[in-house]
């Protein structure tokens, strides 16, 4: 799309912030990591360039540079905390070491009349978030400071004539309290259009889809249930029509009514939709018999579905095309700066599949974030309590039954989890609550029950908010619905008798327990 801004990943831990924030003000941003060579995006004519944070000091000889065809492009340039840094040290200026760093809120003094700082008033303190250990301590030649804080000379900074700027503090966090103003003030100013709506985004990836598949080609994907998916598939329908072919395997480890709930929904929207359920529940079953080791257990789920799934493309004939949910935090993290640590994400559905089966893959959402697939999902027409249904795991309910799966634990841990999810949506929480279950322990406690000795099975409820799960918190729900969650599950599910509640934050902890 051209016109739309380029954002260079330093390895900030928020820049998918500046991407998501840029979006939401209807401009189109891709992001890239530091290093990738910048001809073939640099052809698409990109309308601006932002500079990510990072955690790196710029005068580190490992550090990772400024590609000189950034300056050369001669476009608008906002470098944000290490972007800054890089700007003044390629540009002529002088950056020194801060032996205790500066990291949380501090109050920012905007000076002069820089376009970016348009609607802020000179002098007037605003709250901005800093978190940096270097320090810009001399502008380049031409550049002039456009703001500070107490303990910062210069925390902003622009050039006199080009449209390149500066910033110590990170305007892309909810803390900064004016960042979507200056965000928006830079992209204005930088001569950009908003122009990046969903309803154009679904226009033209169906066109591209039915480009690419043509007219007689067919497509499988294998839906898994979860958001991600269904919006790929409800996409794909509209450009391949009765040539899309879609997979749900029932592996036995999904919550009550869960199959008929997906297949159901699919079915009112689109009535004429090929979707083939495997009832695969028995095998998956036998396969995980006596198994405790989550990884074997993630394993043997992911090697079964591929077999499965194998199975079902094999009765469909010849298939061309291989779709998945793929989003953009997903190709993000592949090829992220921070090297070959931060690994590819492993898809719990087809991402394993076999090279022999001869698919070429399309991945229509791997340009969103979740909020945006969303969106979409709305501009598409799929019903609200699929769009908003909580992430579910590729392993399903294996991973919530801590130890060995078996049928018994799998129906008290589905009894107890539908009562968590009834019980958070009648609160009117569902959509406040990132993700919501009940996970069942491998150990038993006394009880009462009936003036008599119980010893039954001890639940976990877990509940965390969240934007992208990359970081989560414990939900800070109400002491009545706690009171509801623990009241039913031992009242309704037969041998259990004891419900705690999961108060970790991720990290260090994740938000699933295997």
């Amino acid at each position: 799309m051209a016109g739309h801004v380029l954002i260079i990943d330093y390895g900030s831990q928020v820049t998918q912030l500046i991407a998501r924030k840029t979006r939401a003000l209807g401009y189109y941003a891709e992001i890239l990591p530091a290093g990738l060579p910048l001809a073939e995006p640099l052809s698409q004519k990109p309308g601006a360039f932002i500079l990510s944070g990072g955690p790196a000091s710029a005068d580190d000889p490992d550090a990772p540079t400024l590609d000189p065809a950034i300056l050369e492009a001669d476009l608008p340039i906002l470098g944000i905390c290490y972007g800054m840094q890089l700007l003044a040290k390629n540009l002529g200026g002088a950056l020194s070491g801060n032996a205790h760093g500066e990291y949380g809120p501090a109050e920012f003094y905007p000076e002069g009349d820089a376009a970016i700082f348009a609607g802020l008033t000179p002098g007037r303190p605003t709250k901005v978030w800093m978190s940096h250990g270097d320090r810009v301590v001399a502008t380049p030649p031409d550049f002039r400071v456009t703001g500070r804080t107490d303990g910062l000379p210069i925390a902003a900074m622009s050039h006199e004539r080009k449209k390149i700027h500066g910033l110590q503090f990170h305007p892309e966090v909810h803390h900064t309290a004016e960042g979507t103003r200056i965000l928006e003030n830079f992209l204005r100013d930088a001569g950009l259009s908003p122009g990046w709506r969903m309803s154009s985004f679904a226009r033209e990836a169906v066109e591209q889809i039915s480009n690419t598949v043509g007219k007689d080609k067919k497509v499988i994907l294998g839906l898994s249930g979860g958001v991600d998916s269904t919006v790929a598939a409800a996409l794909l329908f509209r450009a391949a029509g009765d040539r899309l072919h879609c997979v749900f395997v029932d592996n036995g480890l999904l919550r009550p009514g869960e199959t008929d709930e997906v297949a159901n929904a699919l079915s009112s929207c689109f009535p004429n939709l090929n979707l083939k359920v495997a009832d695969a529940g028995a095998v998956f079953l036998k396969r995980l018999e006596g198994v405790a080791d989550p990884e074997t257990k993630r394993k043997i789920i992911g090697h079964t579905f591929i077999e499965v799934f194998a199975e079902e493309s094999r009765k469909l004939g010849k298939v061309d095309f291989l779709a998945q949910g793929t989003l953009y935090p997903d190709v993000i993290e592949s090829i992220s700066p921070q090297g070959p640590s931060a690994l590819i994400k492993s898809h719990h559905n087809v991402g394993g599949l076999p090279k022999d089966l001869g698919f070429t893959l399309i991945e229509p959402l791997k340009y969103l974030f979740k909020d945006e697939v969303r969106a979409l999902g709305k501009e598409l027409g799929l019903p609200e309590e699929l769009l908003w249904r909580h992430p579910f795991p590729g392993p399903g309910l294996a991973i919530r039954v801590i130890g060995p799966v078996d049928g018994e634990s799998l129906d008290l841990l589905r009894k107890a989890d539908a009562i968590v999810r009834e019980e958070l949506k009648a609160f009117g929480l569902d959509r406040e609550v990132w993700q919501a279950f009940a996970v069942l322990l491998p150990v038993r406690s006394v009880g009462v029950m009936g003036d008599g000795r119980s010893y039954g099975r001890v639940v976990v409820v877990r509940a965390v908010t969240s934007v992208d799960a990359m970081t989560a918190d414990w939900a800070r729900l109400p002491h009545e619905l706690l009171a509801r969650f623990s009241s039913r599950v031992i009242n309704e599910v037969p041998g259990i008798n004891r419900v705690l509640y999961d108060i970790s934050t991720k990290p260090p902890s994740t938000i699933e327990w295997e």
